[in-house]
């Protein structure tokens, strides 16, 4: 190979990973001596104003997205970088995209599929560079940091978009709307003899014929061409207890992570996980087998991916009930040959526990417990439409972002529709990536009649993106906006009493109406202990009363039209 393509992985010692320069100076050189293979051009900006970039390779020449929609030919999305930390997947695709524009028979392999790249995702993350952070890694000298500048692990940031990154990327992939999807990382945990893990979109939740396809043909084509590369790989290690020996479960990828939110889009997404205690060498080794892996299954079956992802779409618009919550079925198991080292257990030299390591000179292979099917927690009544008022602007723009056609009513009117109130919530009590994110919510619905205006939005379920609308709308689901806050303000009381007048406006309120008295005896018999607490008693008295209610608190704002 000419020294002028190598990469700086390939040119320096092999536990060197790019820096954000060298990377974007080679994808720009490559762009310039190659013009009708790649195309590479600048997407927006991170939160520090640094470029975010994105690269185009197709076999013909043919980089126009909407001709290429318009054609309906194939997308294969890798994105890299976005725990930059974790950087084999970035050196890995330089060489790849290197060898499309220099090995005439490799970018023939394309045939009319394309392959869409992010080079570098967190960019202010990868700028950020030392050689610390990734305890217990082997390597490589340098990496950068899993934050980016606001701090934020963008890894966790799909559906709430608090980074310029996410923004970008939301409108980036809705754009091109890739049928599959590798978004490559590094993993932690415990010790076993793969060097390679895979994350796939959880199968069930993936759903319709989609998830099927994926675990049942997909998924062990990819196993076994792993295995031919010399690369065997197991499922992502998520044990059930403290080793695997216990069995493991598929990570339920929610839409905060990659792979849940493409999910939400019926794409199909990989987040193929090295393992950290192995040489950087051969985790770029394996991540570069693995990527080229998943492209060669999509290009020779694009055709039934893209059928079956037709299929999903007109599946979430015709089912009766949509399903926005999973939970692990452990009823319901499999197995996995399993090649691991031997967990021992010893007192700890540092507390009062016992600490549990691996003897790798214990190695052994048997079939574990594979827990690989979920089932629905949480299942709601698909409406016919979502009725948002305009007042809510930062849900409306990410509805947008996602391509999810909106309508504004044209006059005032009142409607009859489906509304929740929040009855109880349980949030964390720290922080979790910049909200307090609420873990638990429970909901009474009602029928009630409701004034809407006119430039408030309506959201009609038969269209493509209902399945993000649903599942970002819907409280209860796993990532929505009501969860990560963004409807919080509802859930403060507007007014507040005088406790030495409420005093006697709280014996008139017990009087006047019956269901308040009958819930306040209620209460007093089971928090006896709250009844010398004065703030406790009238808060109760005046958060229960119909008369000082407060219609729009704990009601949340987006309406349910059934059908």
């Amino acid at each position: 190979m000419s020294e002028a393509y190598l990469t700086p992985y390939e040119s320096g010692n092999s536990n060197q990973t790019t820096t954000w320069n060298d990377c974007i100076g080679f994808y720009l050189k490559l762009a310039k001596q190659f013009p009708k293979v790649l195309q590479f051009s600048q997407i927006g900006v991170s939160d520090a104003g640094i470029p975010i970039h994105a690269g185009v390779v197709t076999a013909d020449g043919v980089f126009d997205r909407e001709q290429i929609k318009k054609e309906g030919r194939p997308v294969f999305f890798n994105n890299n970088g976005i725990h930059p930390g974790e950087p084999e997947g970035i050196d890995g695709c330089m060489a790849l995209v290197r060898d499309f524009c220099t090995q005439p028979e490799r970018l023939a392999a394309l045939g009319q599929t394309v392959f869409l790249f992010i080079p570098v995702y967190n960019v202010d993350g990868c700028l950020n560079r030392n050689n610390s952070s990734r305890v217990n890694q082997d390597g490589p000298e340098q990496f950068g940091f899993r934050g980016n500048s606001l701090h934020l692990d963008l890894n966790r940031d799909f559906i709430k978009c608090d980074s310029l990154n996410a923004q970008v990327f939301n409108r980036f992939f809705i754009a091109w709307d890739p049928d599959v999807m590798v978004d490559t990382h590094t993993s932690n945990g415990a010790d076993y003899s793969y060097t390679m893990t895979l994350i796939q979109t959880q199968t069930d939740k993936l759903g319709n014929g989609l998830g099927p396809y994926l675990r049942d043909t997909m998924l062990p084509e990819i196993y076994q061409q792993m295995q031919k590369r010399g690369w065997p790989t197991c499922p992502y290690v998520n044990p059930v207890q403290d080793s695997p020996d216990h069995g493991i479960e598929d990570f339920l990828e929610t839409p905060r992570f990659s792979t849940g939110y493409a999910a939400l889009h019926h794409t199909i997404g990989f987040m193929p996980e090295t393992h950290m205690l192995k040489p950087f060498a051969d985790r770029y080794a394996s991540m570069r087998a693995l990527v080229e892996t998943v492209l060669a299954f999509t290009v020779a079956n694009a055709r039934q991916i893209q059928n079956l992802r037709q299929q999903a779409r007109q599946a979430t618009v015709t089912r009766q009930k949509a399903a926005v919550s999973w939970k692990v079925d452990r009823g319901q198991v499999s197995s996995f040959l399993f090649k691991g080292y031997q967990a021992v257990y010893s007192p700890s030299l540092l507390g009062n526990y016992t600490r549990v390591s691996y003897d790798r000179n214990q190695a052994w292979e048997k079939p574990i417990a594979y827990f690989n099917h979920f089932v629905a927690d949480v299942e709601v009544e698909q409406p016919r439409a979502y009725l948002i008022p305009q007042a809510w602007r930062a849900v409306i723009e990410r509805l947008q972002w996602n391509g999810v056609q909106l309508q504004r009513l044209v006059e005032d009117a009142e409607i009859t529709a489906q509304t929740y109130h929040i009855k109880t919530i349980q949030s964390r009590a720290h922080a979790y990536e910049g909200h307090m994110f609420h873990d638990d919510v429970r909901l009474e619905s009602k029928i009630e009649k409701l004034k809407v205006r006119a430039g408030d939005f309506l959201v009609l379920l038969d269209q493509v993106q209902a399945r993000y609308a649903i599942e970002t709308l819907e409280p209860e689901a796993h990532d929505s906006f009501f969860r990560w806050g963004f409807f919080n303000s509802i859930l403060e009381k507007k007014e507040a009493y005088s406790d030495y007048v409420f005093e006697d406006t709280a014996l008139q309120l017990l009087e006047q109406e019956p269901e308040l008295a009958q819930a306040f005896s209620r209460w007093k018999q089971e928090n006896p202990a709250l009844l010398s607490d004065k703030t406790a008693v009238l808060d109760f008295i005046f958060a229960n009363c119909k008369h000082y209610l407060e219609p729009e608190w704990r009601r949340y704002p987006v309406l349910r039209i059934m059908k």
